[in-house]
């Protein structure tokens, strides 16, 4: 086969389909040589075309770049780069290594990839290379759909795993889409009765399956080995750009049924690890520049915990994360982005916190990105917490103090009802400070690493040993509380104990302000057997038991109705942003005990109870939040007109929430709020209407 080539150009990088051909063009600062290679299929054991770059004409400064005429798209390759091996400088090349091209629009790993193979420097992974394909970016039929730019005030977050979602035989998908994005639109209809406005899904850049512990395969998805390519696992269709295809497809259809989607992204590390780890990509392109290295530079920066850090702020490494995300954005029509590990991205080449990171303000600032959600998880491996300090004016944040205070206020600990009452009102002590909307606090109390919301009220310790280490993975501070009996039970007194907290965090989540997050499942009651750190757990232990929404109606009903109550505009959502900054002033607040205008406060304090006053429309909500374990008897806050009862966390299905049109008028001066449970009330012109 004869194969033409052009001299091609430097931008843009990647592999660029341009009909008549294809231009290729990397970064490598210290290679001597590079050889294109071409694959017929994911499986080829060798290639059917290698292609030298010739130094004076393929490369401009840094960059190496080739056009390949009448090249196809689903066309498989990867590079061969030679250049220094010396550890001791940072640079790690090694010609015998086909390596992938990071900008890669797909990524195929063939069915022999060995991970330990790829981690031999000076063996040959030809026969078992990670490949990159050929993608054409032009010609998607969108339908008339967009990103759709809700406002965060608007949205309610459920965090879910495109795999887990449906996986589980239950589901009812057909087999050969079970786990995948087309077994996601399956479940549309689940998710839009519901009532969620996002969806935030678990990486689904490529990521290596096999970094995992032996016998294990990584299932979250945090081991990326490209930041563009779509993982092809959760593609039903096999074809080489199939799940490139199938992707687009989902966000087209929840697009259509008013779901955004929210990707959680991993720019804080990679698949390739430590000095041990393999060598797949950048590790053989240009080490030095994409990872932070110690000062002795045979070694990798740890700040992730997973082996190797990104060198987040390096201009080619800032330049090629802020072109994923606008390749997300642009082309796969993405709403915006969690960032994993986000405070990764505030340390420079040396691992120093830098006060105005500029990759974290180029993000923020960058125009192509304007309208979409960025979201940080404001922590990393290495101790550094930025919850409340993260950068930026468009940043929102995890309130991991929003788990914690909610968690330790349901458990009955002492000390804390003063931060269970800032957490309600959007954490003003980490806020307000800067002037910044309650909406910036991404408000959980759960996530994907952690108990699910049912082991969080049925466990006190973690159970991790099927993940093979001995029960040391995973966190030991988890906050949670058993109710008398360590994992699942028939004892029916502990069980609608249980459910009643769940109740409870879910109404607390949900009233709070602030922007809620709810994990995959935790609406009827999915349960990990207690593990809380369930990565490498790739079967019924993650994945969405659909059986348990038939089982557990009671508590699915409960959250449909509390998000409903939550973007009921005239009567919650909007009263909540309407006194917003009077809230925060304590203008249009006033804070209860069992008697109005006397708040406790005390260190043995364990309830609280408040009114919010709309300014304009005069509408008012009680709220009352009885963490003790006896019941207590509140004196209700006077005013003209009634109160009518909308949640009772306590009362038996179906009078534990109600919609406008039935809640019940109180009639009485005081109301007794039973023990750990929460109660609210709202005063509002169209329901006393209904008194007259």
């Amino acid at each position: 086969m004869t194969i033409k080539t052009q001299a091609g150009s430097a931008f843009p990088l990647g592999a660029t389909y341009q009909g008549s051909g294809v231009n290729f063009s990397i970064f490598s600062k210290n290679a001597t040589g590079v050889t294109l290679l071409l694959f017929k299929e994911v499986n080829s054991r060798k290639p059917f075309a290698e292609i030298p770059f010739h130094p004076q004409f393929n490369r401009t400064d840094h960059y190496w770049h080739l056009f390949v005429e009448e090249l196809e798209v689903g066309t498989l390759y990867g590079f061969q780069v030679d250049g220094p091996w010396q550890p001791e400088r940072g640079l790690r090349f090694d010609p015998s290594k086909v390596l992938l091209d990071p900008y890669a629009k797909m990524t195929h790993f063939p069915d022999n990839y060995l991970r330990q193979v790829a981690a031999r420097h000076g063996h040959a992974n030809v026969d078992q290379c990670v490949k990159g394909a050929v993608v054409d970016l032009r010609g998607f039929d969108w339908q008339g759909t967009r990103p759709i730019k809700r406002s965060l005030q608007d949205t309610v977050i459920y965090e879910m795993h495109v795999a887990g979602f449906t996986k589980h035989p239950s589901s009812g998908v057909a087999e050969h889409k079970r786990g995948t994005y087309a077994g996601v639109i399956e479940k549309i209809p689940y998710l839009k009765e519901l009532g969620v406005t996002a969806i935030e899904l678990m990486p689904v850049q490529q990521f290596d399956i096999q970094d995992a512990p032996l016998g294990k395969q990584n299932y979250w998805g945090y081991s990326p080995v490209n930041f563009f390519s779509p993982h092809t696992a959760y593609s039903s269709d096999k074809s080489v750009c199939g799940a490139y295809n199938e992707f687009r497809v989902m966000v087209r259809e929840l697009h259509k049924a008013g779901i955004e989607v929210i990707l959680d992204v991993v720019f804080n590390h990679t698949a390739e690890g430590g000095h041990d780890g393999p060598t797949l990509s950048m590790k053989g392109l240009q080490n030095d520049a994409y990872y932070t290295l110690e000062n002795e530079k045979r070694w990798y920066s740890n700040y992730s915990g997973c082996g190797n850090t990104c060198n987040a702020n390096h201009s080619v490494m800032r330049k090629m994360i802020r072109d994923s995300l606008r390749f997300w954005a642009n082309e796969m029509h993405v709403d915006g982005f969690r960032f994993d590990l986000a405070s990764v991205l505030a340390r420079d080449s040396q691992g120093n916190v830098m006060k105005d990171p500029p990759l974290l303000w180029s993000i923020d600032s960058d125009p192509a990105l304007a309208g979409t959600k960025i979201i940080a998880e404001a922590w990393d491996a290495a101790g550094l917490y930025q919850v409340g300090d993260f950068v930026g004016d468009r940043w929102n944040e995890w309130n991991g103090k929003f788990r914690d205070d909610v968690r330790s206020f349901f458990r009955g600990d002492n000390g804390v009802t003063g931060r269970f009452g800032s957490r309600l009102l959007g954490s003003p002590d980490l806020y307000y400070k800067d002037n910044h909307s309650p909406q910036r606090s991404i408000n959980l109390v759960t996530a994907h690493d952690g108990f699910t919301l049912n082991d969080l009220v049925s466990y006190n310790d973690k159970h991790n040993l099927d993940n093979g280490e001995n029960n040391r993975d995973g966190d030991n501070h988890n906050i949670s509380y058993n109710h008398g009996v360590e994992g699942p039970t028939l004892n029916p007194k502990v069980n609608e104990l249980r459910e009643q907290q769940m109740k409870n965090f879910f109404a607390t989540l949900l009233l709070s302000l602030g922007t809620p997050m709810i994990t995959m499942g935790d609406e009827v009651k999915r349960t990990q057997q207690g593990n809380n750190n369930a990565y490498c757990q790739d079967n019924e232990i993650s994945w969405f038991d659909w059986n348990l929404v038939d089982k557990n109606q009671d508590l699915l009903r409960f959250v449909k109705e509390l998000i409903k109550l939550r973007r009921f505009d005239d009567v919650l959502e909007e009263k909540i942003h309407l006194s917003l900054s009077d809230v925060i002033h304590d203008a249009n607040i006033e804070w209860h005990g069992v008697k109005p205008g006397q708040a406790d406060w005390s260190e043995d304090s364990h309830s609280i109870a408040l009114t919010l006053l709309d300014p304009y429309s005069k509408d008012r909500m009680y709220m009352v939040f009885n963490a003790y374990w006896e019941d207590l008897e509140f004196e209700v806050p006077a005013i003209e007109g009634h109160w009518f009862k909308l949640v009772d966390t306590a009362a038996k299905p179906p009078a534990d929430i109600f919609d406008f049109k039935t809640a019940p008028q109180l009639d009485t001066a005081t109301v007794t709020v039973s023990a750990r449970s929460v109660m609210l009330f709202v005063a509002n012109p169209l329901l006393e209407s209904r008194c007259n």
